[in-house]
């Protein structure tokens, strides 16, 4: 789909869509989006199967709106954005997508996240989305990245931002 530069160690980067084999990966990127403020401990993986979780990856690729696009360097995928019209933090109004976003640590501040997103909002214009909306924790340095994609504060709460993108 898109090749958007090299890291640090002059790998190539290239995004593109998921392959239906690769779905499961979700649930590790899943976790990786677990947002854990300076000094916090990471909670047991077994948090991604709370329902309130699960409504991002079960049963991925089998809706009509879900879209994912993964960021790959070598054979290795270390990062995803995917969406889908559910009813989940960053939900706004029926037919309007949710994103969620997330790298590997060790590929985070590079650059990636930004492509990801970019190519994601490409995606979704050209599918007919009219937005796309996502909740961030206050304190997440994510803030700012989906600021300068054209996210917009449409709601807050004391801990988070509901976000959304005017994407027409």
């Amino acid at each position: 789909m898109a090749e958007c530069g090299y890291l640090r160690s002059m790998k190539k980067i290239v995004i593109r869509e998921i392959e239906p084999e690769e779905i499961p990966l979700l649930n590790d990127f899943l976790y990786e989006a677990i947002f854990l403020p300076e000094g916090i401990p990471a909670p047991p993986r077994s948090i991604i199967e709370k329902e309130d979780l699960q409504v991002y990856v079960r049963g991925f690729g089998k809706e009509a709106d879900d879209r994912c696009l993964v960021a790959e360097v070598g054979r290795e995928i270390i990062g995803a954005v995917w969406t889908r019209v559910m009813n989940d933090y960053g939900h706004i109004a029926d037919g309007i997508p949710s994103l969620a976003i997330s790298l590997y640590k060790d590929y985070r501040n590079q650059g990636i996240g930004t492509e990801l997103l970019r190519e994601m909002l490409h995606l979704l214009r050209r599918d007919g989305y009219p937005q796309v909306s996502l909740s961030v924790q206050k304190a997440n340095y994510a803030f700012r990245m989906y600021q300068k994609a054209g996210f917009e504060v449409l709601k807050e709460t004391e801990e988070e931002y509901l976000m959304v993108c005017e994407l027409q």
